[in-house]
């Protein structure tokens, strides 16, 4: 391996020389799995800067055997974070020396963008091998990430039943429960007995899942009539009838989205559920270890949206990073002009009276404060599910009574402190009134904003900031200048 004359960019606080040298002596240190894991994992599983260093180390001396027997003592998911803190230089010499038998679990863990290298390396009939090791589920989101070329090499050589599983998945649409669910579950006729059915789960076999909590009990249309979960049937008299021992299920539709499902997990405590086509039959299940993945993807889409930014990933470059921000930084410089025309308005009046440009931002300012509070507990309520029809006027009322009470709250603030500052009363009122008038304006755009847009169909997440901040800039700038103009000049 030909050596880095520069250390990338990720990587450049572990190669101080403290660094690389308490790596050089732990690495001799290091001989067993067992000693390498406990290296490389702190007490709060994020792997060790150090057990990094010796990973670069070992790349750049193109030891691969050490490669092998450093990644060899992780878990998959452990790997998959490695991948993540590795500059595309070091991924190329690390990747070829992953375990084969974890790069079927490594694949699930990784972002887009490195999961398409790790393909890259691997042959068409490996990568269907590797396809056909995980769930359907986890085999359709990786197959969906493939070029159209590589899809097309994988199922020429993958068994025609995998080849259809894949196809019946890709049919649904993206975020969806057919596409989230996976299509092995284990079911059984309504007429068998607890005996008959741990019989079929000891046979095994590939329509099977690799792990599951519940066994679906059908009826002869394949409908679900009640599951029974594992830890009941092993307890349960083998004469018994699984009709005797099934609970009520909560069925999905298989065209439900993703965030409804995983509403639904949450309200109702699921570790899986029964996944149904348009005419009740089972298809699929759901799992609580798919819902964990989304909620945290929903949070943080939520999350990076309210600041109008994208996920770009560690290992993003500069321009994908420019290019994911630049339109909402034009769409809020076009506001920011829209909110100083209204200071334009009054430049006469600032002008003449000095005071008015050193108290004008704060009314503003203040003013958005408010609302991106109001309209961060409104969005996380509709996400949740916490408001709708049935509260919504107790809702509104009380962030807009909130708004009036801390615009009294701050009016007096503000007045006392104008008083100390500039010793006019007058003043004192403008700002004092300003400051009500523009922390209601925030509460009623807060919370009716995300409302507005929610029932349009627009994600509020997403789009409200703007125009929230929008109104209270221009509120503020105009409340304040303009009452200044009545009562001062």
């Amino acid at each position: 391996m030909s050596q880095k004359t520069e250390a990338p960019l990720e990587n450049d606080n572990l190669r101080d020389d403290e660094t690389l040298t308490r790596s050089v002596d732990a690495a001799a240190e290091l001989t067993t799995p067992e000693a390498i894991e406990d290296f490389a994992l702190g007490d709060d599983y994020a792997l060790n800067p150090e057990y990094i260093s010796l990973v670069i180390d070992a790349a750049d001396r193109g030891d691969g055997m050490r490669l092998r027997e450093l990644l060899d003592a992780l878990h998959p998911a452990d790997i998959a974070d490695l991948l993540g803190f590795l500059s595309e230089d070091y991924r190329e010499e690390v990747i070829p020396w992953i375990p084969a038998d974890h790069i079927a679990e490594i694949l699930t863990e990784l972002d887009e963008d490195i999961r398409e290298e790790v393909v890259e390396t691997l042959h068409p009939q490996d990568l269907a091998e590797v396809l056909q090791e995980l769930d359907s589920d986890d085999a359709a989101a990786v197959f969906e990430d493939l070029e159209e070329d590589q899809r097309l090499a994988v199922l020429a050589v993958m068994p025609e039943a995998e080849r259809a599983a894949i196809g019946a998945s890709m049919a649904y649409e993206e975020e969806t429960a057919g596409r989230l669910m996976q299509r092995e579950v284990m079911a059984a006729p309504s007429f068998w007995s607890v005996g008959q059915t741990i019989d079929r789960m000891r046979e095994g076999g590939d329509d099977l899942p690799e792990l599951f909590f519940d066994i679906y009990v059908l009826d002869p249309s394949h409908k679900p009539l009640g599951a029974v979960p594992v830890s009941v049937l092993m307890r349960a008299r083998r004469e018994m009838a699984l009709t005797q021992l099934m609970d009520p299920v909560t069925e999905i539709r298989v065209d439900q989205d993703q965030e409804e499902v995983a509403y639904i997990f949450e309200k109702y405590h699921l570790i899986s559920a029964p996944v149904v086509d348009s005419s009740g039959r089972l298809v699929g299940q759901v799992t609580v270890d798919d819902i964990v993945n989304i909620i945290q993807e929903e949070s943080q889409e939520d999350m990076l949206a309210l600041a109008g930014v994208s996920d770009s990933g560690r290992d993003a470059s500069i321009f994908g990073v420019v290019k994911s921000r630049f339109w909402w930084l034009l769409i809020n410089l076009g506001t920011a002009v829209l909110a100083s025309s209204v200071i334009g308005l009054f430049q006469d009046a600032i002008a003449k009276l000095v005071a008015l440009a050193v108290l004008n931002p704060i009314c503003a300012s203040m003013g958005g404060n408010a609302g991106t509070q109001t309209l961060t507990v409104a969005v996380r309520a509709l996400a949740t599910r916490e408001l709708n029809a049935a509260n919504l006027l107790r809702t509104v009322w009380r962030e807009i009574a909130a708004g009036v009470l801390n615009g009294l709250a701050f009016a007096l603030v503000m007045g006392v402190v104008t008083m100390l500052w500039f010793h006019d009363p007058k003043m004192a009122l403008v700002i004092g009134l300003a400051m009500v008038i523009n922390l209601f304006a925030a509460a009623m755009a807060g919370i009716l904003i995300p409302l507005g847009l929610d029932r349009l169909g627009y994600d509020p997440a997403a789009s409200a900031t703007v125009f929230v901040t929008t109104v209270t800039d221009c509120v503020g700038f105009f409340s304040f200048l303009g009452l200044a103009v009545i009562i001062l000049l």
